[in-house]
């Protein structure tokens, strides 16, 4: 479909009905997406947490070894590292589902 008309002028109709298409693409991209889960973990899987593809946390598991009252900074490092993990690989199936635009940076 040409955004131009036969005689070389702007087809504004060809214009909105590829906006159009391009909007149910991204749409149906980001629903997949929260459909998907992701697994980040961390200290060798001390800590796990679980993530949709639209980035929401679902869940976080401890090893009940990861649990030292003397050192609770540690454990908190292992939940931040493994959010990150997760976070990560969200972005990675985001880059993979969305449609590509010609033209524009991402």
């Amino acid at each position: 479909m040409s955004m131009f008309g036969t005689e070389g002028g702007f087809d504004m109709n060809a214009l909105l009905a590829q906006a159009q298409a391009m909007q149910e693409q991204m749409q149906s991209a980001q629903s997949e997406l929260a459909a998907r889960t992701v697994t980040g973990t961390a200290g060798g899987d001390l800590v796990t947490v679980t993530m949709t593809g639209a980035g929401e946390l679902t869940a976080v598991r401890i090893d009940p070894k990861a649990v030292d009252p003397d050192d609770v900074e540690t454990l908190g490092d292992l939940v931040v590292l493994a959010v990150r993990d997760a976070n990560t690989q969200v972005q990675a199936l985001a880059a993979a589902a969305m449609p590509q635009i010609p033209g524009l940076p991402f």
